[in-house]
Protein backbone atom coordinates (compact mmCIF):
# COMPACT_ATOMS: atom_id res chain seq x y z
CA UNK A 1 0.00 0.00 0.00
CA UNK A 2 1.31 3.42 -0.89
CA UNK A 3 -0.67 5.51 1.60
CA UNK A 4 0.69 6.31 5.06
CA UNK A 5 -2.82 6.40 6.52
CA UNK A 6 -4.32 3.00 7.25
CA UNK A 7 -7.37 1.93 5.26
CA UNK A 8 -10.23 1.50 7.74
CA UNK A 9 -12.90 -1.21 7.43
CA UNK A 10 -16.01 -1.72 9.55
CA UNK A 11 -17.82 -5.10 9.53
CA UNK A 12 -21.52 -4.75 10.37
CA UNK A 13 -24.27 -7.21 11.31
CA UNK A 14 -27.41 -6.80 13.41
CA UNK A 15 -26.24 -7.18 17.02
CA UNK A 16 -22.43 -7.19 16.74
CA UNK A 17 -22.06 -10.37 18.83
CA UNK A 18 -21.80 -13.18 16.24
CA UNK A 19 -21.08 -12.42 12.60
CA UNK A 20 -19.43 -9.00 12.54
CA UNK A 21 -16.97 -9.63 15.40
CA UNK A 22 -16.03 -12.91 13.72
CA UNK A 23 -15.61 -11.11 10.39
CA UNK A 24 -13.55 -8.40 12.12
CA UNK A 25 -11.04 -10.82 13.62
CA UNK A 26 -10.84 -13.08 10.55
CA UNK A 27 -10.42 -10.20 8.09
CA UNK A 28 -7.82 -8.59 10.35
CA UNK A 29 -5.93 -11.91 10.44
CA UNK A 30 -5.77 -12.17 6.65
CA UNK A 31 -4.86 -8.48 6.22
CA UNK A 32 -2.08 -8.77 8.81
CA UNK A 33 -0.82 -11.95 7.19
CA UNK A 34 -0.27 -9.98 3.96
CA UNK A 35 1.11 -6.99 5.93
CA UNK A 36 -1.58 -4.64 4.65
CA UNK A 37 -1.95 -1.24 6.32
CA UNK A 38 -5.57 -1.89 7.25
CA UNK A 39 -7.54 -1.43 10.46
CA UNK A 40 -10.60 -3.65 10.90
CA UNK A 41 -13.39 -3.02 13.39
CA UNK A 42 -17.05 -4.00 13.80
CA UNK A 43 -20.47 -2.70 14.86
CA UNK A 44 -24.14 -3.63 14.72
CA UNK A 45 -27.13 -1.88 13.22
CA UNK A 46 -29.03 -2.39 16.50
CA UNK A 47 -28.16 -1.58 20.09
CA UNK A 48 -29.52 -4.89 21.45
CA UNK A 49 -26.19 -5.98 22.92
CA UNK A 50 -24.28 -2.72 23.53
CA UNK A 51 -20.97 -3.30 25.34
CA UNK A 52 -21.54 -7.07 25.53
CA UNK A 53 -18.85 -9.60 24.62
CA UNK A 54 -19.37 -11.72 21.51
CA UNK A 55 -21.69 -14.71 21.87
CA UNK A 56 -19.97 -17.52 23.80
CA UNK A 57 -20.61 -19.93 20.92
CA UNK A 58 -18.96 -17.55 18.46
CA UNK A 59 -15.98 -17.27 20.77
CA UNK A 60 -15.75 -21.04 21.26
CA UNK A 61 -15.86 -21.91 17.55
CA UNK A 62 -13.52 -19.07 16.59
CA UNK A 63 -10.99 -20.08 19.25
CA UNK A 64 -10.86 -23.61 17.79
CA UNK A 65 -9.51 -21.99 14.61
CA UNK A 66 -7.13 -19.69 16.44
CA UNK A 67 -9.25 -16.51 16.45
CA UNK A 68 -9.73 -14.73 19.79
CA UNK A 69 -12.91 -12.64 20.07
CA UNK A 70 -12.84 -12.23 23.86
CA UNK A 71 -11.66 -8.61 23.99
CA UNK A 72 -14.32 -7.30 21.59
CA UNK A 73 -17.45 -5.47 22.76
CA UNK A 74 -20.64 -4.78 20.83
CA UNK A 75 -21.51 -1.27 19.72
CA UNK A 76 -24.04 0.33 17.41
CA UNK A 77 -23.33 1.78 13.99
CA UNK A 78 -23.37 5.59 14.02
CA UNK A 79 -23.53 8.22 11.28
CA UNK A 80 -20.03 9.38 12.32
CA UNK A 81 -18.62 6.07 11.07
CA UNK A 82 -19.32 7.11 7.45
CA UNK A 83 -16.66 9.79 8.00
CA UNK A 84 -14.26 7.57 9.92
CA UNK A 85 -14.17 4.40 7.79
CA UNK A 86 -13.24 3.80 4.16
CA UNK A 87 -15.33 0.64 3.71
CA UNK A 88 -18.35 -0.69 5.58
CA UNK A 89 -19.02 -4.38 4.98
CA UNK A 90 -22.56 -5.63 5.56
CA UNK A 91 -22.93 -9.24 6.63
CA UNK A 92 -26.28 -9.67 4.87
CA UNK A 93 -28.73 -7.88 2.58
CA UNK A 94 -30.97 -6.59 5.39
CA UNK A 95 -27.96 -5.07 7.15
CA UNK A 96 -26.85 -3.63 3.81
CA UNK A 97 -30.25 -1.89 3.47
CA UNK A 98 -30.10 -0.64 7.09
CA UNK A 99 -26.60 0.73 6.49
CA UNK A 100 -27.83 2.49 3.34
CA UNK A 101 -30.66 4.08 5.37
CA UNK A 102 -28.14 5.36 7.91
CA UNK A 103 -25.93 6.59 5.07
CA UNK A 104 -28.82 8.82 3.93
CA UNK A 105 -28.93 10.28 7.44
CA UNK A 106 -25.15 10.78 7.43
CA UNK A 107 -25.32 12.63 4.09
CA UNK A 108 -28.09 14.87 5.45
CA UNK A 109 -26.10 15.54 8.63
CA UNK A 110 -22.58 15.99 7.21
CA UNK A 111 -22.97 16.56 3.45
CA UNK A 112 -22.12 14.14 0.62
CA UNK A 113 -18.61 15.58 0.17
CA UNK A 114 -17.58 14.55 3.70
CA UNK A 115 -18.73 10.93 3.42
CA UNK A 116 -15.73 8.67 3.04
CA UNK A 117 -17.16 5.16 3.45
CA UNK A 118 -18.22 2.89 0.61
CA UNK A 119 -20.74 0.17 1.48
CA UNK A 120 -20.51 -3.42 0.22
CA UNK A 121 -21.50 -6.95 1.13
CA UNK A 122 -18.88 -9.02 2.94
CA UNK A 123 -19.30 -11.63 0.17
CA UNK A 124 -19.11 -9.14 -2.72
CA UNK A 125 -15.92 -10.61 -4.22
CA UNK A 126 -16.21 -14.14 -2.82
CA UNK A 127 -16.32 -16.79 -5.56
CA UNK A 128 -17.37 -19.53 -3.12
CA UNK A 129 -20.24 -17.50 -1.59
CA UNK A 130 -21.01 -14.93 -4.32
CA UNK A 131 -23.22 -12.10 -3.00
CA UNK A 132 -24.55 -14.47 -0.34
CA UNK A 133 -25.77 -13.33 3.03
CA UNK A 134 -23.72 -14.49 5.97
CA UNK A 135 -26.42 -16.46 7.83
CA UNK A 136 -27.11 -15.38 11.40
CA UNK A 137 -26.17 -18.33 13.65
CA UNK A 138 -27.66 -16.87 16.84
CA UNK A 139 -30.76 -19.09 17.03
CA UNK A 140 -29.04 -22.21 15.72
CA UNK A 141 -26.45 -24.75 16.71
CA UNK A 142 -22.72 -25.19 16.24
CA UNK A 143 -22.82 -25.77 12.48
CA UNK A 144 -24.12 -22.23 11.98
CA UNK A 145 -21.09 -20.78 13.75
CA UNK A 146 -18.78 -23.00 11.69
CA UNK A 147 -20.51 -21.77 8.50
CA UNK A 148 -19.90 -18.17 9.61
CA UNK A 149 -16.21 -18.92 10.05
CA UNK A 150 -15.98 -20.74 6.70
CA UNK A 151 -17.64 -17.87 4.87
CA UNK A 152 -15.68 -15.17 6.74
CA UNK A 153 -12.41 -16.89 5.83
CA UNK A 154 -13.43 -17.24 2.18
CA UNK A 155 -14.72 -13.67 1.89
CA UNK A 156 -11.70 -12.28 3.73
CA UNK A 157 -9.30 -13.98 1.30
CA UNK A 158 -11.28 -12.47 -1.59
CA UNK A 159 -11.18 -8.96 -0.07
CA UNK A 160 -7.44 -9.22 0.60
CA UNK A 161 -6.89 -9.91 -3.12
CA UNK A 162 -8.94 -6.80 -3.95
CA UNK A 163 -7.00 -4.69 -1.43
CA UNK A 164 -3.68 -5.90 -2.79
CA UNK A 165 -4.73 -4.73 -6.28
CA UNK A 166 -6.46 -1.47 -5.34
CA UNK A 167 -4.65 -0.07 -2.31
Amino acid sequence: MTSQMPYKILCVCLGNICRSPTAEVVLRHFCNKKQLNIIVDSAGTSNYHSNKAPDARSQKHALKRGYNLSTLRARQLKTQYFLDFDLILAMDHENFDDIQDLLVQAVAKFGRHKIKAKVALMSEHDIDYPQQALPDPYYGEGEGFERVLDQCESSSRAWVKVFQQQL
